[in-house]
């Protein structure tokens, strides 16, 4: 069954690799256009790709683990015919319904040293926004399919600064820049030199300066005006050499100051986080979710002293000239932690999390999240925005 209606001649513009999923099968594609440089299959279950644990189906299936693999792709003109998702770790995804169209899951891994990093890339850089090699600095360029927390890890332990504050985040490393995952006051942009993705049109590769991401709160160019337009092959982080750590969220400095720590390791920063975040959030490997699924609402000062009129203790931060509300606060004022609604619920200690109660599907957490937006909205004037992407 075709995966969109078009004519045949609409499917791709180069003839050569033209791919209409209802005229081929695996093993036609297999042979005729990728040279077995991916694995493709059809009719997968992605319960075993979404943290969530929902067990949809996708139409088609593609991994591929080299950059010859992803320029194939390209080529092949699949992805300009038909719909399709690029799913890294899965981890703030909710698959409300099967897929009918093409997911394309990036398996590349490797790092490349500080050398090869930036002799690689910085004469391709844009605008004059080339980050300066210098003593203090190294720059560790880590392919998309990596896992986050791996990479993370490694490089702490290496006695890097820069990620410290993001160990135990789900996901892969592609997923970084397109969302700009954060923790703990520090977010992926702050480490970011440059991310290099592929053209999904024309196959060409583009090497996009910190600056040219247009990063912001868990925002990124990559998921507005150039969305489903580049596949991010490798991310580039400058990190640092030296002391250079976030340790005052308020948690981390009283768990430092606890622990006699008054200048902390990057490795010790993050054995402080992983604490931190096993006492609040579920374990991936046990309990399916999606991390925090909302995020913390911003506000103007006359917004927030009109909720501060009724609710004094409410959780606030300043950021420029509004304020961030703490959304897990709001969900848990509105009764909501701990609560179940069919086979989905709010987890008992963190207010910020949906979780798999037990073979809940895609729509169980849709219809949570939807009674959640609408008890904080009546009860505070203050709409929740999805954190988590909910693919229909």
């Amino acid at each position: 069954m075709a995966l969109c209606e078009k004519n045949v001649a609409d499917y791709c513009q180069n003839k050569n690799y033209c791919v209409p999923l209802y005229l081929l099968s695996v093993k036609d594609i297999n042979t005729q256009t990728f040279d077995n440089y991916m694995d493709i299959k059809e009719n997968i279950s992605l319960k075993a790709y979404n943290t969530f644990g929902i067990d949809a189906k996708a139409s088609m299936f593609v991994e591929y683990d080299t950059e010859k693999g992803l320029q194939q792709l390209l080529e092949s003109g699949l992805l300009q015919s038909n719909p399709f998702l690029i799913l890294g770790g899965g981890s703030n995804i909710v698959f409300a319904n099967d897929y009918r169209g093409v997911i394309v899951h990036p398996v590349n891994k490797g790092i490349i040293s500080e050398k090869e990093c930036h002799e690689a890339y910085a004469g391709q850089m844009q605008g004059g926004d080339n980050p300066n090699m210098d003593s203090n600095h190294v720059f560790v360029e880590v392919a998309a399919g990596e896992v986050w927390s791996d990479f993370a890890w490694a490089m702490t332990r290496k006695g890097y600064y820069g990620l410290e504050n993001l160990v135990e985040i789900p996901g892969n490393v592609g997923a970084a820049p397109v969302q700009n995952v954060g923790a703990y006051g520090v977010e992926a942009k702050d480490v970011i030199a440059y991310v290099v993705a592929y053209e999904i049109e024309t196959g060409i590769k583009r090497v996009f300066t910190n600056k040219e991401c247009k990063f912001g709160y868990r925002d990124s160019i990559f998921k507005n005006e150039l969305k489903n337009k580049y596949i991010v092959f490798s991310v580039c982080f400058m990190l640092s050499k030296t002391a250079n750590s976030k340790t005052n969220y308020s948690a981390l400095s009283k768990m430092l100051s606890e622990k006699g720590i008054a200048t902390p390791t990057p490795l010790q920063i993050a054995e402080c986080i992983a604490e931190i975040r096993g006492k609040k959030l579920p374990d991936p490997k046990e309990v399916g979710s999606a991390g925090s699924f909302f995020k913390n609402p911003m506000v103007t000062y006359s917004e927030l002293e009109a909720i501060q009129q009724h609710y004094p203790d409410v959780v606030s931060y300043p950021i420029g000239d509004k304020y961030k509300l703490a959304a897990g606060w709001l969900i848990e004022k509105c009764g909501w932690k701990g609560r179940t609604l069919g086979n989905a619920g709010v987890y008992p200690k963190q207010a910020l999390v949906l979780f798999n109660n037990g073979g809940c599907t895609g729509n169980e957490v849709v219809a949570l999240a939807t009674a959640i937006e609408a008890d904080v909205e009546s009860r505070f004037g203050v709409r929740l925005e999805k954190e988590a992407i909910i693919i229909n």
